[in-house]
């Protein structure tokens, strides 16, 4: 299994500056007989799922996992099926035991939680949306998403009004008295969505939600997760085997194998500096030029560069930059916070979009 990528400087300093709401080190799951004895065994560390299984009849569906999530980000786990994901994203609140390591929440110890405390988790701060909605055949829209909140024990009235408050959120205002039944797909996720907002959760967990949905639909929904993360800033953790959806979604992305981690980034990262061939096959269809900023394809100012040209964010896309370069018809300066910090123009966009490092930009503007 390959090693997973070292952390980012930047994310090292970004996860020090502020707790994160989930802290994952050294997670394993192990499902099989005598399962506590996998975890840190050398014996054991370097045999694939097949080796192992034969050897000790388990299966390691989550390896040695660390990472945090942090206040606010929409993380994505990704990976193809059987890398562990779904593994994961239950053992984060105990749907699923872990075998070994640790989980917090804002610093508390998941593990340690007992009963009554780990149903305060699963009801109020950290809520589930699976891909099966599992929404209450007899109940009306409006009584699904207030579910949750009749299980905590709030008041009819007082449920009601919070239920119509998120129905609306999620665009099912006048849809509230049907049965699921009489609902499309995209309709009945957007309930499970409700019902999972109604308890005012700290974390969202998405655990491949819309991977049964028509692609149009899909794509409604994915675009509603962005809207409610922008309107909300609600910390989100989201499973999905899609590479898109991912680079869509993500803040930054675990992309998991056998049930370890092969990379952890941003999606410029992950696109830009892929770990492996693994990471590197998984990205190779993906428009460069949508993903990557100029940050990547600036260079250094020269011969009074800083002061002409239209001015971008170092944020801007390539694909972006590519549109403002060819309407000036020059270079355009990078600016960030009123300070160019360099330029960029057409040889250094299209080396980017053709996945060439600074070292053989003028091999890339030959072929040009």
């Amino acid at each position: 299994m390959p090693e997973p990528a070292p952390v980012p400087a930047s994310e090292a300093a970004g996860s020090a500056a502020a707790e994160p709401v989930f802290a994952v080190r050294d997670l394993w799951k192990v499902f099989g007989p005598k399962a506590e004895r996998i975890p840190g065994n050398k014996e054991f560390a370097e045999l694939s799922i097949p080796e192992l299984r034969e050897r000790t009849g388990c299966t390691a569906a989550v390896r040695d996992v660390s990472f945090d999530v942090r206040k606010g980000e929409v993380f994505v786990v990704m990976g193809l099926s059987g890398s562990g994901k779904s593994t994961l994203v239950r053992t984060l609140t105990r749907l699923i035991e872990p075998t070994s390591g640790s989980i917090a929440i804002d610093g508390e110890d998941v593990l340690s939680m007992d009963k009554d405390r780990l149903r305060e988790l699963r009801r109020h701060r950290a809520a589930m949306v699976f891909q099966h909605f599992g929404l209450l055949p007899h109940r009306t829209v409006l009584d699904n998403v207030a579910y949750g909140l009749e299980i905590q024990g709030m008041g009819k009235t007082e449920r009601r009004a919070k239920a119509l408050e998120v129905v609306a959120k999620v665009g099912l205002e006048g849809l509230e008295q049907r049965r699921p039944s009489q609902l499309s797909g995209g309709q009945q996720q957007r309930v499970g969505l409700a019902r999972a907002l109604a308890v005012d959760p700290e974390v969202l967990l998405f655990d491949e939600p819309f991977s049964a949905l028509d692609p149009l639909i899909r794509r409604d929904m994915q675009e509603e997760v962005i809207r409610l993360h922008r309107e909300e800033g609600r910390t989100m953790v989201f499973i999905t085997h899609d590479l898109s959806e991912a680079l869509k979604l993500g803040d930054r992305i675990m992309l998991m194998r056998d049930g370890g981690v092969v990379q952890l980034g941003t999606p410029e990262e992950i696109v830009a500096n892929p770990a492996d061939d693994y990471v590197r096959d998984f990205v190779r269809d993906v428009p460069r030029e949508q993903v990557i900023s100029v940050r990547r394809a600036m260079r250094p100012a020269v011969d009074g560069e800083a002061e002409t040209g239209a001015a971008i964010g170092p944020d801007t896309l390539v694909a972006d930059a590519i549109e403002a370069v060819a309407r000036s018809g020059q270079h355009c300066r990078v600016v960030d916070d009123g300070r160019t910090i360099g330029v960029v123009d057409h040889a250094r966009l299209l080396a980017v979009v053709a996945g060439l490092d600074s070292d053989t930009e003028g091999k890339a503007v030959a072929a040009v």
